[in-house]
């Protein structure tokens, strides 16, 4: 697509919100995203006043062909589009909190981050991903898993009702009960069948956590027992745990930085005695090289965030369902084979409410009890494909042949990887919705399920 078939006379006619063409100002901060290395230039950006304002956008972009991207917190590989149009939702972001019934509703362009830290104020939460900056609508269309998933369960299972533009430009309010077969396909679907422009969330009860960072050395014997008493540990306790150089981390001892460490942020939905007998057997695997964990409010699992960091990095992300100490070793021997920058294998033990939930949703991953995210983090744009085809063999080495991906994690493997999102009944149902909502794949900029024949 060129420039010149935007519409872009009948968008400033349609909307009242902002639209922002290249060299206006805030065009160039409008396209500013988390990842590094995107710097596609959209023939239009436009910031919705309303969800009038998106119907009108989906309507032209439908009529005239041009691809749409839908950019809320900007962390997804397709939230710009070359010469296309960028819906940047974030010109959306009422709240509504309401604490008698627990319930918000919350305009699709506000971040996880404002949305928790508005809710602590009436100490209630809703669990969304391990990232502040994050935007509430593409997290939650695929899933949402964070550090009150074990809990709680994923974002899709506290989202109650939802306001969506689809394809033909109709905005409509979908439940349990109102088009019930769409509000299923939006959780954890992705974007395929609409834009999100408001979300009611179920709230929960929760003040205070114990929670921070635990280092430790990074050996197979620590590794591997650490999943282990993870998997076995309270539902209240999650933790992500980053294998890594140890260089990278300034505040841990001279000897920690020569070689790997584990990393691990640790959140107790709670605090004092059960807090602690939960945490204690992690502490006890390795004299740790650091111990930052503390009582906290919840939004401080949430850290001031770099608006100037943006990796660039290869990466991949899989579902395992064992973790035994040769696993262990080979994360660790193939973290030092890499010639990254920086190389590091996450780890996030899943299972409790996620997996016992009876939700009916699209997320189709809830029984595998482990998912893995490998990033090698590199410079030199030359160094992409050494760099890839480490992510890509490592990912074959861990899976053993099981394949599993998160949708919300699919990166330059999308179009490939896409299927291994969903089973193949939930991916036929997919494609029925998608049928039925968007036949002409007008949201094809994403992950992308197109729609049945």
């Amino acid at each position: 697509m060129t420039e010149q078939t935007v519409p872009v006379a009948q968008l400033r006619d349609s909307v009242k919100g902002k639209v922002l063409l290249p060299g206006d100002e805030g065009y160039d901060e409008a396209r500013v995203v988390y990842l590094g290395g995107m710097d596609q230039r959209p023939a239009a950006i436009v910031q919705p006043a309303n969800s009038d304002d998106v119907s009108q956008v989906v309507l032209l972009a439908a009529q005239s062909g041009v691809p749409l991207a839908i950019k809320g917190g900007g962390h997804s590989v397709f939230c710009l589009t070359d010469g296309g149009i960028v819906l940047d939702m974030s010109s959306l972001r009422e709240l509504e909190i309401d604490t008698e019934s627990r319930t918000a509703w919350a305009d699709a362009g506000l971040t996880a981050g404002e949305y928790t830290t508005a809710a602590h104020e009436h100490g209630l939460v809703t669990g969304f991903g391990d990232t502040g900056s994050v935007g509430l609508g593409g997290l939650t269309t695929g899933g949402g898993i964070g550090y009150l998933a074990r809990k709680h369960g994923l974002t899709v299972d506290d989202l109650l009702a939802a306001d969506i533009v689809t394809a033909d430009g109709t905005v409509r309010r979908i439940d349990a009960d109102n088009e019930p077969e769409l509000f299923w396909a939006v959780r954890g679907g992705g974007g395929n069948f609409g834009v999100l422009t408001r979300m009611q969330f179920r709230l929960h009860e929760l003040t205070t956590v114990t929670g921070g960072l635990l280092v430790l050395p990074g050996t197979p014997e620590v590794l591997a027992s650490f999943v282990d008493l993870l998997r076995d540990a309270p539902d209240e306790l999650t933790s992500i745990i980053n294998v890594m150089p140890g260089a990278v981390l300034p505040f841990v001892p001279e000897e920690a930085q020569a070689g790997l460490v584990v990393m691990a942020m640790m959140v107790f939905a709670g605090e004092g005695e059960p807090a602690d007998a939960a945490l204690a057997p992690f502490r006890a695997l390795a004299t740790p090289y650091a111990d930052m964990i503390a009582p906290m409010p919840y939004p401080a699992v949430y850290p001031p965030e770099d608006p100037d960091h943006h990796p660039v990095a290869a990466a991949r992300n899989l579902f395992v369902d064992a973790f035994d100490q040769d696993t262990a070793t080979l994360v660790l021997d193939r973290i030092k084979e890499s010639t990254a920058m920086m190389t590091a294998v996450q780890i996030r033990v899943l299972g409790g409410a996620l997996a016992r939930s009876t939700t009916d949703t699209a997320f189709a991953h809830r029984t595998r009890p482990i998912m893995v995210n490998l990033a090698a983090i590199y410079g030199d744009p030359a160094e992409e494909p050494t760099h890839l085809a480490f992510v890509d063999r490592l990912t074959k080495e861990l899976q053993k042949g099981a394949p599993g991906v998160y949708a919300n994690f699919l990166a330059d493997d999308s179009e490939e990887r896409i299927r291994e999102a969903y089973p193949d009944a939930t991916w036929d149902r997919l494609r029925a919705v998608k049928r039925q909502y968007d036949p002409q794949n007008v949201f094809r900029v994403n992950n992308n399920i197109p729609p049945a024949e």
